[in-house]
C-alpha cells in the first residue's frame, strides 16, 4: 500500500514542494470532517458576506479559506498565498520558494444540498526569494506550475494531484487518515461521448459553441452520427473528477450574459490547475482556441473561458471556433 507521505518521499519530488502539498492535503482532512458534520457543525448557510469576486459567501467558504490561509503562512516553504476568496495575495514567509494558489471551496453552492464540492490547487515557484512577495509574483502562465491538484469531498475524499509528468489519485482512508494511492498513471480516452455543459446559458454563447451543442442534441440523426449523453454536477471539481475517472469534455465557454465576466472560471486559481491535470493525463485544455496553459495572466483573478477533457472532441470544437472566424 502506497500512502501520499509515501509517494512524495522521493528524490525526484522536491522536499519544499512535498512539504507544501502534505500541508494542504492535512488541512483537506479537517475541511472532509467538517463536512461530514454538516448542519451538526454549524457550517452550513451563508456567511453574510461577499467574497472579491462579487459572490455570496457560505460559511464554510470562510472556514476553509482561513485554514488554508493559516497553514500554508506557517509554512516555511510557501513566500506566499493566492486565494479565490481574498482581493489580494498574501505575503507568508519571504525565504520560501514556492507561491499557492487556491479554490478554497469549488461548488460552495452544493453544500448545503449534500452534493460533491471539492479544494484546488496551484503550486508556482517564487523567483525573488528575501523579499517580500506581491501580486505580481504570481502573473505566471500556468506552464511554469510546479504542482497542481484537486480534493474531492463526496462519498469519499479523492485527492488528484500532478508533481511530474503523471496524474496520480489517492483515496482517504477514514481509518488511518492516509491518502492511499489507487491509481498511478491517469489516463484520458482521446474519444467520447459525455459532456458537461450549463445549457440555460446557451442563448449567450458564440455561434461556434452553439452549433458544437446542436449537433450534440442531434445525436444519431445528425452530423456527429451517435448519440450523446449530458452530465453536470455544478462544481468543475466534480465534473473534472469525472473525466480523469472516464473521460469526457468539459465547457463553461464565452458568453455575454454579464458583458464583465466573458469567461465565468478564474484562470489562476481553476483553469490552471485544471488544465494541467487534464493534459499531464492525455487530455486537451483550451479557451475554445487557445492553449489555457500558455495564456499570460495580467490579474490574479482574471477569467477565461474553458474547454477541456478528452482531446478529440476539444479539437473539434477548437476547429468549429476558427472555421466560423475564418468564414
Amino acid at each position: 500500500m502506497t500512502t501520499l507521505a509515501h509517494y512524495l518521499n522521493t528524490p525526484t519530488i522536491d522536499p519544499a514542494l512535498s512539504d507544501v502539498i502534505t500541508t494542504i492535503t492535512d488541512v483537506g482532512k479537517t475541511i472532509s470532517q467538517l463536512l461530514r458534520k454538516g448542519a451538526l457543525a454549524d457550517i452550513l448557510g451563508e456567511a453574510g458576506n461577499q467574497n472579491v469576486q462579487g459572490e455570496d459567501q457560505k460559511k464554510l467558504d470562510v472556514l476553509a479559506n482561513d485554514l488554508l490561509l493559516d497553514a500554508l503562512a506557517q509554512n516555511a516553504h510557501c513566500a506566499g498565498v493566492a486565494s479565490e476568496e481574498l482581493d489580494h495575495a498574501t505575503p507568508a514567509n519571504a525565504d520560501g520558494s514556492l507561491l499557492v494558489l487556491f479554490d478554497p471551496l469549488d461548488g460552495s453552492s452544493n453544500i448545503d444540498i449534500n452534493m460533491a464540492v471539492g479544494t484546488i490547487f496551484s503550486i508556482l515557484p517564487y523567483q525573488r526569494q528575501g523579499q517580500v512577495s506581491t501580486d505580481s509574483d504570481f502573473l505566471q502562465a500556468g506552464n511554469q506550475q510546479l504542482a497542481a491538484g484537486y480534493l474531492l469531498y463526496g462519498t469519499s475524499t479523492m485527492l488528484a494531484l500532478t508533481v511530474a509528468d503523471t496524474v496520480v489519485m489517492f483515496s482517504l482512508d477514514p481509518d488511518s487518515g492516509d491518502y492511499v494511492l489507487i491509481e498511478e498513471a491517469v489516463q484520458i480516452d482521446a474519444d467520447t461521448s459525455e459532456y458537461a455543459i450549463n445549457g440555460s446559458n446557451y442563448r449567450y454563447w458564440r455561434a461556434p459553441m452553439q452549433q458544437y451543442i446542436d449537433e450534440l442534441i442531434d445525436g444519431h440523426t445528425g452530423v456527429r452520427g451517435r448519440d450523446f449523453n449530458t452530465r453536470w454536477v455544478a462544481a468543475m471539481v466534480g465534473d473534472v473528477h469525472r473525466i480523469l475517472c472516464r473521460g469526457g469534455l468539459f465547457t463553461y465557454p464565452f458568453d455575454t450574459k454579464d458583458i464583465k465576466k466573458p469567461g465565468k472560471l478564474r484562470l489562476m486559481y481553476e483553469a490552471n490547475p485544471m488544465s494541467l491535470l487534464i493534459e499531464r493525463a492525455g487530455g486537451s485544455a483550451t479557451d475554445a482556441v487557445n492553449r489555457i496553459l500558455d495564456i499570460e495572466p495580467t490579474d490574479i483573478h482574471q477569467r477565461v473561458p474553458v474547454v477541456l477533457g478528452s482531446k478529440n472532441e476539444v479539437e473539434y470544437v477548437k476547429n468549429l471556433h476558427v472555421q466560423h472566424a475564418n468564414a
